[in-house]
C-alpha cells in the first residue's frame, strides 16, 4: 500500500505546468498622482478592457488583503481577485482567482522619468491552462497600461477637446 501511494505523488510531480509572463509599458502626461488614483480606485474599472465591473464599494482604496470580486467583459461569470501588496504610488499587487489550474498575477508600476510618467502593466500566468487563458486575455492585456494612461490624462483635462468641424471648417 505505502508502494502505491508514493508513486501517485510522484505522478503528480510531472504535469505538465506553464508560466507565461508578459510586462506592457507606456509613457503618460499624467502625473504619478493622478495614475495611482486611478490604479488604486477599485470601484472604476471604466477605463480596464478586462474587468466590466466590481463589487468594491466606492472609495475604498486598495488594501492588502482585500478579497473582491470583478466580472469581466470576455463572460458573465464572477472572478475573485486579492489584493497582495501596494506601495504606496509605486506599486499594486494582485492575484486573480479564476479557474482551478490557472494562477495569475498581475503588477501595476508608475514611475516618474524624464519623459513623462512610465505606467507597466505585468501579467504571470501559471498553471496547465496558462496557455488557452493566455490566447483569450493577450488582446486586452496588451492595452491595459495604455488605456489606464489615456483614462488618467483624460481625467485631468476633464475631457475638454475641441469638436471636430472636419478639415474645411477654417
Amino acid at each position: 500500500m505505502l508502494n502505491l501511494s508514493f508513486k501517485f505523488l510522484r505522478r503528480k510531480r510531472r504535469r505538465v505546468q506553464y508560466t507565461l509572463a508578459r510586462t506592457y509599458q507606456t509613457i503618460s502626461t499624467a502625473s504619478v498622482d493622478d495614475l495611482w488614483k486611478k490604479i488604486i480606485d477599485l470601484a472604476d474599472v471604466s477605463w480596464h478592457p478586462l474587468l466590466s465591473s466590481t463589487n468594491v464599494p466606492r472609495g475604498l482604496v486598495a488594501k492588502p488583503g482585500l478579497i473582491y470580486e470583478a466580472v469581466t467583459r470576455l463572460g458573465p461569470f464572477p472572478i475573485r481577485i486579492f489584493v497582495e501588496r501596494v506601495d504606496h504610488r509605486e506599486l499594486l499587487s494582485i492575484r486573480i482567482l479564476a479557474l482551478p489550474g490557472i494562477e495569475e498575477r498581475v503588477t501595476y508600476e508608475v514611475k516618474s522619468t524624464v519623459c513623462g510618467t512610465c505606467v507597466a502593466y505585468s501579467v504571470t500566468l501559471q498553471g496547465w491552462l496558462s496557455p488557452l487563458i493566455w490566447s483569450l486575455i493577450k488582446p486586452y492585456s496588451a492595452r491595459v497600461a495604455s488605456d489606464l494612461a489615456q483614462a488618467a490624462e483624460q481625467a485631468i483635462s476633464g475631457n475638454l477637446k475641441p469638436p471636430d468641424r472636419g478639415c474645411f471648417d477654417f
